[in-house]
């Protein structure tokens, strides 16, 4: 059995940050039922660069694997009934609506767990459940810009620089997850549910506790140089520069030793306690001018031998071949049947006991209603009678 075998998780969130969380805990073993509209999830029209696939976008297959759906419609009686009768068989109700949604369709903390009250409760929101900010759209790219991180990034003279991919969401989903395996091990040991908040700000605030801590305890200033530098608050040179074919990071070297390998004397003097951070815009410019000389195979090699802290800056096509990430099987490969195969990325952790895997692929709308409903003792006929007057959807019905 995987660690999380035996527990069941209705997923009734959308987008990215509750769906990854979800997808975690089916990557474990829990029975995940996503629980989604007769139309289908809003993920699964909207693709990311237009990905859009025979019947399921990419965006949608890679938040979605390890569950099963049911496809219900919850503004109606049955539908809602039907949701009541499977939230006596969960352990764990994830959803991310907007404030006063879920009370409106019923399906708020406080109504189900009277039906359930040991049910681990999830509600995952942009900003908090109240306060000015929480009928905000609690969109990745937003949170980023008032999270403070951003301030920190580019130079003075140009707009910030926003993470390349969601990282709001994406740590949202981790806190989330974080969340659900706490509350069922206090479940383990008491026997009580609880109501768990996450809100994506303050899933993005937690993530900069040393940066922010830096600035509230140790009194430093935020700031922006004129030079390359990937941290605020981070000796020089730390960054990514700029070689002559190419990129390559640098972090924490030794400037006496980085003076010699890259030729650059005005380097040589310098200590990186003392002048790393005081004199970091002069310290890059150096390193840059320097760097622009070689390629970056020819810098790599020079720099690893000397123990300098460096590496290339890589292409997801580079990824993809890279000969660490090909031993590490950091991509899983499975087969879809409406999407042939798919490849995407795995398991962030390993167990030795019970290993994480793909045994469920993205389901399709509505493909696991009649199974779940069989699995709650509903008749055929009953079942048949759902269907009909629109409250349930199965797989092409």
């Amino acid at each position: 059995m995987n660690i999380l075998g035996g527990y069941r998780v209705l997923d009734l969130s959308v987008a990215m940050a509750g769906p990854l969380a979800a997808m975690r805990l089916g990557d474990l073993g829990a029975d995940v039922v996503k629980v989604e509209p007769v139309t289908g999830e809003w993920q699964r029209h909207t693709a990311a660069g237009g990905a859009t696939g025979n019947e399921i976008n990419a965006s949608f297959l890679s938040l979605n694997r390890n569950k099963r759906s049911l496809a219900v419609d919850l503004k109606s009686d049955a539908g809602r009934e039907l949701l009541y009768e499977l939230v006596r068989t969960t352990d764990v109700f994830l959803q991310n609506y907007r404030p006063g949604v879920a009370a409106r369709l019923g399906v708020d903390y406080d109504t189900l767990r009277a039906l359930k009250p040991s049910l681990v409760y999830v509600s995952i929101s942009g900003y908090g459940e109240s306060g000015p900010y929480a009928e905000w759209p609690g969109q990745d790219l937003l949170v980023q810009a008032m999270s403070g991180a951003l301030f920190s990034a580019g130079r003075p003279d140009e707009p910030p620089v926003a993470a390349p991919y969601f990282l709001a969401d994406a740590v949202t989903a981790y806190s989330a997850f974080e969340g659900v395996l706490a509350a069922l091990l206090h479940r383990e040991r008491t026997g009580e549910g609880q109501l768990v908040q996450v809100n994506m700000l303050d899933a993005v605030i937690a993530l900069q506790m040393q940066e922010l801590s830096v600035h509230t305890v140790g009194g430093v200033p935020q700031t922006r140089s004129e030079e390359v530098h990937a941290h605020s608050y981070i000796r020089a040179p730390y960054g990514i520069f700029t070689a002559a074919d190419g990129y390559i990071s640098l972090a924490f070297a030794n400037l006496p030793v980085l003076a010699e390998v890259l030729d650059a004397p005005q380097l040589a003097g310098l200590d990186a306690e003392r002048d790393g951070f005081a004199r970091r815009d002069e310290i890059a410019a150096a390193v840059s001018t320097a760097l622009r000389r070689e390629t970056t195979e020819h810098w790599m090699l020079k720099l690893r031998e000397r123990g300098v802290w460096c590496g290339p800056v890589l292409s997801y096509d580079d990824v993809r071949t890279d000969p660490q990430v090909l031993h590490n099987e950091s991509f899983v490969t499975y087969e879809h049947p409406t999407e042939g195969t798919v490849t995407t990325p795995g398991f962030p952790y390993r167990f030795s006991r019970t290993p994480a895997d793909v045994h469920r692929p993205a389901p399709l709308v509505g493909e696991h209603t009649d199974e779940l409903l069989a699995e709650l003792g509903i008749s055929p006929a009953t079942r048949q009678a759902l269907l009909d007057e629109g409250a349930v959807r199965r797989r092409n019905a």
